[in-house]
């Protein structure tokens, strides 16, 4: 068997053939035989978290388009994608998708923001989600809408899709190295960080007069409420031990609660990383990317420089930091938390599992389905700690046909609370609706996690899915992605 050639799941002969695949991998992955549709369904039960009724079981994760105006205004392919997500059925939209506080803190030069200029845009995106929702669903009752408030830290491009300029709050030796940090690069200040929470709360206000549910207080994926989590060497109030380096999510808390009474507080988190991958060198063929390899950690360790990682071993991940961040977002009073893995820039088989990878990642140096069943296990064992805490877990796309089956199981044993779907919704956006329903799924919608959501706008071209999705494959858009991707091949 080649490298990343692993069987895939539309091989697989059923939910026998499915469970036999993953007896072989040796993973005990909950599955159930028979999708009950209707009310009584497992996944339709309704759910109330810090007073706000969830109607059903499914949730929409935040997901930017890459497709905004320079200002940080959203376009008409911005509403359509939030149109979709009102369509899908679900009762939560987890953030809608990620909105910079301002604009150096923009993880693309078309990201949303919100501001003075912005905000009765993104108000209308709301309006746009509960009047697609009311038309799908016949009534918006048990539907909550939050927005996802960022700053990208390392990751800002706001300028220049082909330019970092990065905002970093410690020296990161494997990180600095992989994406070009100099030892000269300045280093956040104190005081950089407290006009960053008022600019939080800044944003905040504007949500609340949006009349958002709440804002996610965005802590995934390498972007700076991420990388406060892990900065363990520095020095000063915001780093060191895990008091500290919660200081800046405390601070968001105290200053929105107080200027906004009526919004809720939720967060999506990053509970453990990896050190970072690239593709395999030694093992790369003309025009395809090798298998993931871990980066060189010599001199890095003990490693220091991740959250929820063994500092032995930053191949392999450590729950006990990410128990301890729990207790503190509870005696926070925040009760909603979305649960991701690592990060899409520099560990993506770990936040997505996938069987083609993005342009600029490398090919899973692991059966997918084995990465699914780490987002299921770091969820449930969060679940286990803390099971006074509403979860909502990831990592469900690459089930594909088999999503319903999981998702009905892991929600019926209390596993998770709730079960989001991203790119998923790009191509089958009413998924939940069908599944719901009892119409089963249909199979031509399902994503095959090719990737192109990703590898277009790393490549400077609006997010979307372009293998299945009409409205992206007869776009300009579709032309310049074929040609990057036909100029990778021939590499």
């Amino acid at each position: 068997m080649k490298y990343g050639d692993f069987p895939k799941i539309t091989s697989l002969s059923g939910v026998a053939g499915f469970r036999a695949h993953l007896a072989e991998l040796g993973i005990d992955m909950p599955c159930d035989d028979i999708v009950a549709g209707g009310p009584d369904s497992p996944l339709a039960a309704p759910l109330d978290v810090d007073g706000m009724r969830i109607g059903n079981r499914f949730a929409i994760h935040p997901m930017e388009g890459w497709d905004g105006t320079r200002e940080g205004a959203p376009t008409e392919n911005t509403e359509r994608r939030w149109r979709r997500f009102g369509e899908s059925g679900a009762k939560l939209i987890f953030g809608g998708e990620a909105v910079a506080v301002r604009q150096d803190g923009r993880a693309n030069p078309l990201q949303l923001v919100m501001s003075a200029q912005t905000q009765g845009a993104i108000a209308r995106l709301r309006e746009t989600v509960i009047a697609a929702h009311t038309q799908a669903a016949g009534s918006a009752d048990g539907l909550v809408i939050g927005l996802q408030l960022t700053h990208s830290g390392r990751f800002c491009k706001p300028n220049d899709n082909r330019r970092f300029e990065q905002m970093i709050l410690y020296r990161h030796p494997v990180l600095d190295r992989k994406f070009g940090i100099p030892a000269e690069y300045p280093v956040m200040s104190d005081d950089d960080i407290f006009r960053l929470i008022d600019d939080y709360i800044a944003a905040a206000r504007r949500a609340e007069a949006c009349g958002y549910d709440f804002v996610d207080l965005k802590h995934c994926h390498g972007y700076l409420g991420h990388e406060f989590l892990s900065a363990k060497t520095r020095p000063g109030p915001f780093g060191g031990p895990i008091e500290n380096r919660t200081r800046f999510l405390r601070e968001l808390v105290a200053g929105i609660r107080a200027a906004c009474p009526r919004l809720k507080l939720a967060m999506r988190v990053s509970a453990i990383d990896l050190i970072a991958y690239r593709p395999d060198p030694e093992r790369s063929l003309p025009g395809a990317l090798g298998p993931g390899v871990p980066d060189d950690a010599a001199g890095a360790l003990p490693y220091r420089y991740g959250f929820g990682t063994d500092a032995a071993d930053p191949t392999a991940y450590d729950l006990s930091e990410t128990f301890a961040l729990l207790d503190i977002v509870g005696d926070l009073g925040i009760r909603l938390v979305n649960v991701t893995l690592g990060s899409p820039y520099y560990n993506p088989h770990l936040t997505r599992p996938a069987s083609y990878p993005p342009s600029d990642g490398y090919h899973p140096p692991e059966d997918p389905l084995i990465g699914v069943m780490r987002h299921l296990d770091v969820v449930r064992a969060l679940k286990a700690h803390s099971p006074e805490m509403t979860l909502l877990g990831s990592g469900y796309t690459y089930l594909q046909e088999y999503l319903p089956n999981v998702a009905q199981a892991v929600v019926r044993q209390g596993w998770t609370d709730l079960v989001g779907l991203g790119r998923m919704v790009l191509s089958y956006p009413d998924l939940p609706l069908d599944v719901l329903s009892g119409r089963g799924m249909q199979k031509k919608k399902i994503c095959r996690t090719f990737s192109d959501c990703t590898t277009a706008p790393r490549n400077g071209i609006v997010s979307g899915c372009y293998p299945l999705d009409g409205f992206y494959k007869q776009s300009a858009e579709f032309k310049q992605l074929a040609a990057i991707k036909k100029a990778a091949k021939s590499a």
